[in-house]
């Protein structure tokens, strides 16, 4: 796992539960031992980081350690805040007696399947490009398998979208130039807010595809149904073209468990989900993490947890 530590950003998914959070923030922690300035960023709406730090962090950048910092990002709250900027960008492109209309049918829009994805993305989009040259290592937990792989899919859709728009937008502006305006090129606010936009999402999308930059890491446990969602999720992220470059296999059986019945009967099951792990993703480097007693519920528990990364 050492050469994990070279990227500039490391992106942690999985199945709900299998200790993604836990995974990422020891990640982290780990390289703010190695002395890296670490930014520790979570994207799920289950938010777990101010739980394992023992305190509140929210969604301004903390300081945690030395090195490490933490931001939970709140959907809600980012959808919330789109919608302002949306509106904003508007101002003055509207009629005064069409600008109440257009607000009503952007709030109506802020309520459609999909609203929070575009919104988050766009503030995931704002810390990739924003926060790189602040830190050495950025650091996302994600929600379960199924947001992630949408999210990280979005770049080349947005992108794509936004280019059919900026067609449009050209095509509308030639014909008013040539009836309207002698031919000569019209200044159009609302195109470059869009071009704007397609170069961010363009400079995005360049770093997440960039596999001397991001890294993917999948978090699974050693059963049936966390294997075959991580077998979907790296099908699916191939194809956009995202290639998973570690598996973390938590709550692993530890040696000293014991011999009753019981636990025998737990290990070989659990021996058989190895191998075929094994067997299934041969390709991509594996860290095996420990079932440990206790919850880890405090930053000394992570810390036993972080020294795995490190060995």
């Amino acid at each position: 796992m050492e050469n994990l530590f070279s990227f500039d950003i490391v992106f942690f998914g999985g199945k709900g539960g299998v200790g993604k959070s836990t995974s990422s923030s020891a990640f982290a922690l780990a390289a703010a031992k190695k002395r890296k300035k670490t930014l520790l960023v979570s994207t799920d709406p289950a938010h777990n980081l101010s739980d394992l730090f023992d305190e509140e962090i929210g969604d301004k950048k903390r300081k945690l350690t030395d090195c490490l910092w933490g931001l939970e990002i709140s959907p809600e709250n980012e959808s919330r805040r789109y919608i302002n900027q949306v509106k904003d960008n508007l101002k003055g492109l509207v009629k005064s007696h069409m600008a109440e209309e257009v607000n009503r049918q952007i709030d109506m829009a802020a309520v459609s399947p999909g609203s929070e994805e575009a919104a988050l993305f766009d503030r995931l989009v704002e810390i990739v490009l924003d926060e790189k040259e602040n830190f050495d290592l950025i650091v996302f937990d994600t929600a379960p398998t199924g947001h992630t792989v949408r999210l990280l899919s979005l770049p080349e859709l947005m992108e794509a979208w936004i280019e059919g728009m900026l067609q449009r937008r050209q095509s509308i502006n030639e014909n008013y130039s040539q009836w309207l305006n002698d031919g000569e090129p019209v200044d159009d606010p609302i195109y470059r807010v869009l071009m704007n936009r397609k170069d961010k999402f363009s400079a995005a999308r360049k770093v997440l595809m960039d596999n001397k930059r991001t890294a993917y890491i999948y978090v699974l446990v050693p059963e049936k149904l966390p294997i075959a969602e991580t077998k979907r999720a790296v099908k699916l992220l191939e194809k956009t073209e995202l290639r998973v470059n570690a598996l973390v296999v938590n709550k692993c059986m530890p040696v000293h468990a014991g011999d009753s019945e019981f636990i025998q009967k737990r290990r070989n099951q659990e021996k058989r989900y190895l191998t075929q792990i094994e067997e299934m993703f041969s390709s991509r480097e594996k860290l095996y993490l420990p079932l440990l007693a206790e919850d880890i519920s405090s930053r000394e528990a992570l810390e036993t947890i972080m020294s795995c990364f490190l060995e």
